[in-house]
Formats: C-alpha cells, structure tokens, sequence
C-alpha cells in the first residue's frame, strides 16, 4: 500500500506524467526531455530523480548519454497508473513532438553514414578487400543500418553485424531480409566488450565506428580476440577536424584520430599494422579519411581489461 501511495502522489505533479508518458513510448535523454515538455533541465532531472526512485523508469548510458526508459512491464502492481498515464489526454502536444524528435533521429543515422562521401568509402574499401578471396566469417564493428553489411554479406561465408542501437539493427536487418541476403546474424552489444567466442573469424571491419566509442583500444582488443591467426583487420575512420557539432548531434566520442595513434593501437593489442591508405582530398567536405590494415600474429596479444556490459543478441 505504501508503494501504492508514493507512486500516486508522485504522478499528482502533471509535469512528471507527462514525462512518464514519455518514456513509455522512447527511450529518452535529458535534453530531449526538456525539448519535449519545454521545462528547465534542472525541473526535468528533479521529476526523473522521483520517476526512478519508484522504480518506474531505468537509466543507461550510450554515447556519453543517459537515457531513461520504462523499467516495468504489465505484470507489475503499477502498470495501471501506466496505462492510465499512455491514456489521458494529450493536451500539450507532446507526442507529436516525440514523432518529430524520433524521425530526426533517424536522420541522424543517415547523416552519420554519409559523412563521408560515398566515392571516398567505397575506394578505400575496394582498396582494403580486393585482395581477400571469399568465403570469410567476417564481424562487422558498428554496423548501423547495415550499409556495409549487406554488401559483405554478398561474399562472406558469414557475417555477424554488432551495434549498440537496436533502432538501427531493426532496419538492418530489414534491408538483409529484402535483398534475400540470409548468412547474417544480428548482435546488439557493446564493441567494448563482446559476447563472441576467440580466434573464430577470418575478418573485422571496423567502418566510422571508432569515433563513437569510450576507449578504442578495447574496442581494437576485442577485434584482435576474435580474429583467427592470421586474420585481418581493416579500420576505416576520420582524420582529425574540427567540426565539433557531431559530438552532439551524431553522438561521436572523437573528433577524428591521428593514424599513426590508430596504428599504435593496434601494434599494442597483437596486430601487424599495415600502410595506411589517405582518402582521395575533397576540398568540398570537412570530412577526410584514412583506411588502415592489420595482421592478427600467431602469438598471444595483450588485451586491455574488458569492463562488464550488457548485451542481447538479434537473430
């Protein structure tokens, strides 16, 4: 009954059910909260302090965010108030705000993966592959909505595809489905740390992903782990620049990498860094790239300390 209580008088504030109808139908950041409802960031964090207290909302971090989303299901004692809350009157507009706010995040994912341009990545791809004979496994590191996937996919034996996004892994794999493309397994986890047995695969491509991780030297570890003896990376990423917007509109870590940083990475975890392929200069975009290939040795690599991560795999 006291549990009963509290969550009553917590959602007597309408500010806050509007917040949990919210949450109910996305996962959200603060930011976009306080989009939404149009309060003050310090209002909003207050009324998600009280909505996890009860155990009614979760927290996780992604992309130096913290979202909040349900944290219940049907089966629990409040789900009524929920239902109640998805329910009531929306006087204020806010799910069409939130329908708006969810399209534009799937621009963002079309945006991020033509940030550089389509002639640039695909040279420098043919550049790295035209040298590998199918049929390879292959893991494909931050795949998003599967761009270069399906196009692995049409001469590997297998390709596993991982991201941390389950949005952009849903349309991936809808994408696979329509081309007919069937040796593909989904993976949403973490690249830090990855539920995969080691020395299984033939090749990591590692495509625009390392500007969107914490540490890229895990990430290059867990690539280097899964890699057969002999097996080969190849890392396609920005160079350095100065277009900082990204960090909060596309969520990027880095703002682009030295390759020699890259390659030292890579030379740490057990990796024979290869030459480093410049992007054709386009003087059109802030945007340049290098690609960079590597050689798992027979010997042991040192790996970094893998740090504890939830993960669910896709079929």
């Amino acid at each position: 009954m006291d549990e009963l209580t509290e969550a009553f008088r917590a959602l007597g504030d309408p500010t806050r059910l509007r917040i949990l109808r919210l949450v109910c139908e996305a996962r959200l950041n603060v930011s976009e909260v306080v989009s939404l409802i149009g309060v003050a960031q310090s209002s909003v964090s207050h009324h998600l302090t009280k909505l996890k207290a009860l155990d009614l909302i979760r927290e996780e971090r992604q992309g130096g965010f913290t979202y909040y989303s349900l944290a219940i299901d049907e089966k629990a004692p409040l789900w009524p108030l929920i239902k109640l809350a998805r329910g009531a009157d929306d006087e204020h507009g806010d799910k069409a705000r939130l329908t708006e706010l969810l399209h534009r995040r799937e621009d963002v994912h079309t945006l991020n993966e033509k940030l550089l341009e389509p002639g640039q990545s695909w040279r420098l791809w043919s550049a790295a592959l035209s040298s590998l004979l199918p049929p390879l496994d292959v893991v494909d590191f931050g795949c998003g909505t599967g761009v270069l996937t399906v196009e692995l996919a049409r001469w590997a034996r297998h390709v596993t595809a991982i991201d941390r996004s389950g949005s952009a892994l849903s349309k991936a794999k809808a994408e696979a489905a329509r081309q007919g493309l069937h040796n593909i397994t989904f993976l949403e986890a973490d690249l830090h740390a990855l539920p995969l047995p080691d020395a299984r695969v033939d090749l990591v491509v590692v495509s625009q992903s390392l500007h969107h991780v914490d540490s890229i030297e895990h990430v290059l570890a867990e690539g280097a782990r899964l890699l057969k003896p002999g097996g080969k990376m190849v890392v396609l990423e920005l160079l350095p620049h100065e277009e900082e917007w990204v960090l909060t509109r596309l969520g990027h870590q880095h703002l682009g990498f030295d390759p020699q940083v890259v390659r030292e990475a890579m030379l740490a975890v057990g990796l024979e860094a290869h030459e480093v392929f410049p992007a054709p200069r386009d003087a059109a975009s802030p945007f340049k790239a290098f690609l960079l290939t590597g050689t798992r040795k027979a010997t042991a690599h040192r790996q970094p300390r893998r740090a504890h991560v939830q993960e669910r795999a896709r079929p």
